[in-house]
């Protein structure tokens, strides 16, 4: 079909549909004031939503440098009536999930991450404190030994979160921290992720920098460690500092593209 005949099939299907939308005015504006249903996960104890995904654009700053996003706008409102962009996406871009398959042969690709692993009880490590001083400093297994002393075992299929703090450093050079040679930020150190695999049944970890590992790493040890293991990662998380340490559920909008490697993603925490 023509550009020309979606264009007017689009604008007599919003004529059409006006008629629907007037006689059923009321009804909505009374549906509108009954009270809803709370989802299922809120009825359970959790009573608000604190959204842990950046808002990304081509500025994003990306572990390359380079944009990780570009957007074409194909039709507007005011010429088309309708507007639709073209976007050309690098899969680790923004607030984001590493599939086992980013750092393994034939692992898990993101299409196939069981939809269990990605509503988790979520555990957050804070290291902020130390990584204000110390922008190459690690979640060690000490970290971890801290927290399960203070809040009890990491939960099965826990999604163990780094909060550093650099969620703020966003819109600066700061969050790249790249000095010519090497990037500076925090990251799990690879015994960490050892000792989580080991001793615990967490499913996934999650940093609020640009990668599992720290900036500084000369190979990857935490991602080569980790994901080869059937788990995955998030990278980019924002606003850790609005959860508490333990009790608030994660939930993850995984991309489902076949093969993927990873993908942009939109995470909420359950509080």
């Amino acid at each position: 079909m023509c550009d020309v005949c979606i264009i007017k099939a689009v604008k007599d299907r919003m004529l059409s549909r006006r008629g629907f939308f007037t006689a059923a005015a009321s009804v909505g504006a009374a549906t509108a004031l009954a009270p809803l249903g709370a989802p299922a996960a809120l009825a359970r104890g959790h009573g608000a939503v604190a959204d842990l995904t950046h808002t990304y654009d081509a500025e994003f700053p990306t572990y390359f440098g380079a944009p990780g996003i570009s957007v074409e706008q194909n039709f507007n409102f005011a010429e088309h009536s309708f507007n639709l962009m073209t976007l050309t996406v690098n899969e680790h871009t923004g607030t984001h999930i590493d599939a086992p398959l980013h750092f393994s042969a034939d692992g898990t690709s993101v299409d196939e991450i069981p939809v269990g692993d990605l509503v988790a009880p979520l555990c957050v490590v804070d290291i902020a404190a130390r990584a204000a001083g110390d922008a190459d400093t690690q979640v060690t297994p000490d970290d971890l030994r801290a927290w399960i002393a203070q809040h009890g075992p990491i939960p099965d299929g826990a999604c163990v979160a780094l909060y550093s703090g650099w969620g703020d450093k966003v819109g600066s050079d700061a969050f790249r921290g790249f000095d010519g040679e090497k990037q500076h930020y925090p990251g799990f150190h690879i015994e960490a992720a050892q000792m989580l695999i080991e001793e615990t049944g967490a499913r996934s970890i999650a940093s609020d920098t640009l990668s599992l590992d720290h900036g500084i790493s000369p190979d990857f040890a935490t991602h080569y460690a980790w994901l080869p293991t059937g788990r995955f990662g998030i990278e980019n998380l924002a606003n850790l500092d609005k959860v508490p340490a333990s009790g608030a559920t994660i939930v993850i909008g995984a991309p489902k593209h076949r093969g993927g490697t990873g993908g942009p993603a939109r995470i909420f925490a359950l509080i």
